[in-house]
């Protein structure tokens, strides 16, 4: 049943990556807004079981399509054969809803691609993922021991990719900063995002919306503002230079500086992400699937628009921005369905590299050498331009 939770979470924009009925309805219910309305197939497995449990939630419209289910196979007659299941080359090419079916239905190691694809699965079904992307995706999900030639033959079909797989640490991740060059990551359930002042302080902000520090001393301005989210709690964290910046339910985003604080309301609900470069300028996502520009101390524009000082809109999707992270003039997010882009926001002309992993992403960074890093519940993937 996994293929048909994971095509009805694509046209929710929502993940399940396990491909569960469970983990679907979960996520479903956490969104902060759903589609009215969902088409399933009618001879899809386990169609009408989740066309019910879809329905029970009370706001979601199910219709079906296509003819209904035949009869099952007789016992002892073969389902027809599929592609050969430890073919990168011919899974990549393959309906992805038989080779999934196929791998459920046939359990065995396959050189890794079975474990990679059922990790990756949500990524592998949609219909706009070439063979190269489903590549890319099965890389970046390969388990460890994988095979040699399975290993090889994905990285040829993957040559015509945005990314490259540089490396994978098997392992959850659930927040993510940059720290003399390398990912610092986190996956403690309970820390909600990382950041790093420009002394190196470390800051969290845990579950509850409060700020979390090590045992060492802290500056006075991080005591500042420890003090201000133990009675106002936030919901995301950034920090560039000697500026730590939160965001908080309401939508509004705060500039925490030795000179005061400045504040502005770029969204309409809760700010679910936030990242900083120097200036500082400030990049925040929200539920409202909007990525937006500010400059602390600078004139915004009411509308949300372009501005001389750089403020306004950078990037709009239907769905909500679940992590950030900026360097230089690259911006990386993160989307509630999946997806990662890497983006110029200063150059709306400029190409923007996309990358699915199959999962629900945690965080993502942007190291010095132009590595993306990407945290997921269970890896964390490095990724260099092709």
């Amino acid at each position: 049943m996994r293929a048909t939770v994971w095509t009805v979470a694509n046209a929710l924009g929502v993940v399940a990556g396990s491909g569960t009925r469970g983990e679907l309805l979960t996520a479903l219910l956490d969104a902060p807004r759903r589609p009215r309305r969902v088409v399933l197939p009618a001879d899809a497995p386990g169609a009408r079981e989740l066309a019910a449990d879809l329905r029970a939630l009370g706001d979601v419209r199910v219709a079906f399509e296509g003819p209904a289910p035949g009869p099952a196979p007789s016992p002892g007659i073969p389902a027809p054969g599929g592609p050969r299941l430890s073919d990168p080359a011919a899974v990549c090419a393959a309906d992805p809803l038989v080779v999934t079916r196929a791998y459920e239905e046939e359990p065995g190691a396959y050189g890794g691609l079975g474990a990679a694809w059922l990790r990756a699965g949500q990524a592998l079904v949609r219909d706009d993922r070439t063979a190269a992307d489903r590549a890319l995706a099965l890389l970046a999900a390969l388990p460890e021991d994988a095979a040699a030639d399975v290993r090889d033959g994905l990285a040829a079909l993957a040559a015509d990719a945005p990314w490259r797989v540089a490396g994978v640490r098997e392992g959850r991740v659930t927040a993510l900063a940059v720290y003399d060059g390398r990912p610092d990551a986190t996956g403690d359930p309970r820390t909600r995002a990382l950041a790093r002042l420009g002394d190196g302080t470390r800051l969290a902000l845990d579950e509850r919306g409060r700020l979390r520090t090590g045992p060492e001393a802290v500056p006075r301005l991080v005591e500042a503002v420890a003090a201000t989210l133990a009675t106002h709690p936030a919901t995301a964290l950034a920090a560039v230079g000697g500026t730590v910046v939160t965001g908080d339910r309401m939508g509004c985003a705060h500039a925490f500086s030795l000179g005061g604080v400045d504040q502005a309301a770029p969204h309409s609900g809760r700010v679910t992400a936030l990242a900083a470069t120097d200036g500082p300028r400030v990049y925040s996502g929200g539920a409202d699937g909007t990525v937006r520009r500010w400059l602390p101390g600078r004139e915004r524009d009411p509308d949300g628009g372009p501005d001389p000082d750089g403020g306004g809109m950078v990037a709009r999707r239907p769905h909500p921005v679940a992590a950030l992270h900026a360097r230089g003039r690259a911006l990386a997010v993160a989307w509630a369905d999946g997806l990662v882009e890497v983006r110029d926001p200063d150059d709306t002309e400029a190409a923007v590299r996309p990358f699915r992993p199959g999962g629900a992403v945690r965080a993502v960074a942007l190291l010095p050498d132009g590595t993306l890093t990407v945290g997921t519940d269970t890896a964390l993937v490095r990724l260099r331009p092709a």
